[in-house]
């Protein structure tokens, strides 16, 4: 069924607007379980598996993010914590986990025009910030409720990067369950 395009707001533009969405994302107990659900019996492609560590929220983070693709080019996401300790913090029963999230594709000017639009309206701006994925730069900031959103801009050269990691994904992530937990991103 094809949907009409959205509906611009007062003071918006529906070009201002998100394209669609880039991907939604939960922290899992089991990427194996996730994965044999999401691809096997949903039917969704396993298109990426980063393998990252990073300084977050005050230490080094190391987690394992798997991606799986819908028709429209989004994804759902999953985040597995190689520490114990990160998995209880972040983990599903954590009710506003910075790793559950929805992220929104945006265009470089939609993108400013958010950034301005929170600041303008002086919008948490201490829990408005912006973080340079190196396969995409992402503007968050959290909703009334204080479900976390991210409004993304893909680097450029992205299509060669996802070939990459769609390449590679049953890899990465077979590598990451036997311990290889040494970070993949070499785009930052």
């Amino acid at each position: 069924m094809t949907q009409p395009p959205p509906q611009a707001t007062a003071g918006t533009d529906a070009g201002s607007l998100p394209t669609r969405l880039h991907h939604n994302a939960y922290v899992t107990r089991d990427q194996e379980a996730t994965r044999a659900f999401y691809e096997d019996i949903i039917g969704l492609p396993l298109i990426a598996t980063w393998k990252e560590s990073d300084e977050l929220f005050g230490a080094v983070r190391t987690y394992c993010h798997t991606f799986y693709g819908l028709g429209d080019g989004s994804a759902l996401a999953f985040f597995q914590f190689a520490d114990p300790a990160d998995q209880e913090r972040f983990g599903p029963q954590m009710p506003h986990s910075p790793f559950q999230h929805i992220a929104l594709k945006v265009t470089g000017e939609s993108q400013k025009t958010l950034a301005q639009r929170l600041e303008d309206a002086g919008w948490k701006p201490d829990e408005t910030y912006v973080l340079e994925h190196g396969y995409c730069r992402s503007l968050y900031t959290s909703d009334p409720n204080g479900l976390l959103l991210e409004f993304t801009l893909d680097a450029p050269g992205i299509e060669e990067t996802d070939a990459e990691r769609r390449r590679t994904a049953r890899a990465e992530l077979k590598a990451w369950l036997e311990g290889d937990h040494v970070s993949n991103n070499t785009y930052r």
